[in-house]
């Protein structure tokens, strides 16, 4: 072969070798960004070729699929009682894409899974088409539909908790949206989108608030403060006084932690302080305990975690590190002390559950299109916040507070239910009307197997009706009596 032959030869050997490599960097090293690249329109085509799988709750689908025309999608994304269902199922849709369950377990939904990949290989063998699973939820629907219906027209959210397990059996958010409205690729889908959207509506029901949406917690954090003062010794007995003067005077500062109303607060033991929500004796314990145990006893709780999955990840809760006043401040549920509702079930769940914090989820199981079960949820505890012994003492004084207390309006029947009501103060001088709050658990022979929190975000009540129960508290209780009714 001569020169010029032999470097012809040369140059198409390396263009060969070049597009090998070219070839096997986009099959292998580039595929997955590839395939999960938003414009290319090949992967949702073939996700909507075929029906979807469901989200399942108490056995029954809350989803289905239908076909459409006029596209090249070939079924579309349907929902039952979509609004009351969002804040656990979230969206998919051929134009907008997904979010929560739907993005998160789509691998499982579409059949697109690698731990199906047995199943979709003997499917295509024997001509079957490929079919996707479902996604067993832990959910409670009368529980759901309890709550749902009873923030009604109020802006606000509810979360419920199995405390022996982790179990979320209740995850509502108003107001809310259906996500059949834009399942679809059309205008009218692009429209009822557009609708939702915070820039084009202010009360953001696409915002997922009992995950996603962090409020001042109000007296509902005096529980966390009351088990921090607990746990390091600085009270032991909860009907002894706690040598709390009227009014205190916060550290640094000559300026008073005022109670509200004529309330027994000078001394107040802690029981008595948590049934009639003394700021000054829980202001004075948060600063003895200190912001750095302050804020120990919150993360055990779970605040300051970014990385809370159920598997849908929640907003991170704050007990921040401030200064003494603040902190004393933080300590009532105030200043920088942020918390989403599901935190604030986590808090009660722990108390209910004699002091151990089960982490909190929303998928059961996982299971292929012929019921094969690919994956399942254990339980998994995430902290001993507080001992067992401390806990019963919070107990005591929860359940004293439904009992002869401001959470009056949780009160069941032949069931011990204990609570804390909170009223979170907005606004310079608490010049917004203030957010309601009410967390609490129902406890049976058998042990707690519910714990709920309650965040009323906008009424026209006034404080001193949200203060005592009047708003957070009755959709506590329906929510607690739905899963009991359940147990019967």
């Amino acid at each position: 072969m001569n020169k010029p032959l032999r470097r012809i030869a040369i140059f198409c050997g390396f263009l060969v070798l070049a597009l090998l490599i070219r070839g096997n960097w986009l099959q292998y090293a580039k595929a997955d960004a590839l395939q999960d690249n938003p414009k290319n329109r090949r992967i949702s085509i073939e996700r909507y070729a075929t029906p979807r799988g469901n989200i399942i709750v108490d056995g029954k689908s809350i989803t289905g699929s239908k076909e459409t025309s006029g596209s090249d999608f070939k079924y579309k994304r349907t929902y039952k009682d979509g609004a009351m269902w969002a804040p656990v199922t979230g969206f998919a849709s051929q134009a907008f894409g997904a979010n929560q369950l739907e993005k998160l377990e789509d691998g499982i939904l579409t059949g697109n899974d690698d731990r199906l990949f047995f199943r979709n290989t003997l499917d295509m063998i024997t001509g079957k088409p490929k079919e996707g699973g479902s996604v067993v939820t832990t959910l409670d629907a009368a529980a759901q539909k309890a709550a749902y219906e009873g923030l009604g027209d109020k802006k606000g959210a509810v979360a419920a908790i199995d405390p022996q397990t982790g179990k979320i059996l209740a995850l509502v958010s108003t107001p809310s949206y259906d996500p059949s409205k834009f399942a679809g690729a059309s205008e009218k889908d692009a429209k009822a989108w557009q609708a939702l959207q915070k820039e084009n509506n202010p009360d953001d029901p696409m915002l997922n608030r009992a995950l996603r949406e962090t409020y001042s917690p109000g007296s509902t954090f005096k529980v966390v403060t009351a088990a921090a003062a607990l746990e390091e010794g600085l009270v032991t007995d909860i009907d002894a006084d706690t040598d709390t003067p009227e009014p205190w005077i916060m550290p640094d500062t000559t300026t008073p932690l005022r109670n509200h109303g004529n309330i027994p607060c000078e001394n107040a033991t802690l029981r008595v302080a948590l049934q009639y929500s003394c700021n000054s004796v829980f202001g004075k314990l948060s600063h003895e305990v200190g912001n750095e145990q302050m804020i120990e006893y919150a993360e055990k709780f779970g605040f300051n975690n970014p990385e809370l999955d159920t598997p849908v990840r929640a907003a991170e809760s704050v007990y921040p590190e401030d200064n003494r006043p603040q902190n004393a401040m933080a300590g009532i549920g105030q200043a920088s002390n942020r918390a989403t509702p599901l935190q604030m079930a986590m808090v009660a769940a722990a108390v209910a559950n004699d002091g151990k914090l089960m982490k909190p989820y929303m998928v059961d199981q996982l299971k292929a299109a012929n019921l094969d079960t690919i994956e399942t949820t254990e339980p998994q505890e995430l902290s001993q916040p507080v001992s067992s012994e401390n806990a019963q003492k919070l107990q005591e004084m929860m359940e004293t507070v439904v009992e002869k207390g401001t959470g009056g309006n949780a009160r069941i029947d032949g069931v011990t239910v204990g609570g804390k009501t909170g009223t979170a103060e907005r606004g310079v001088n608490n010049s917004e009307t203030p957010y309601a709050w009410f967390i609490s658990y129902a406890k049976t022979d058998e042990g707690s197997p519910v714990a709920v929190a309650v965040v009323v975000e906008d009424s026209k009540a006034t404080g001193a009706d949200i203060s005592g129960g009047g708003l957070a508290a009755p959709i506590a209780k329906a929510v607690m009596e739905a899963v009991l009714e359940g147990k019967q």
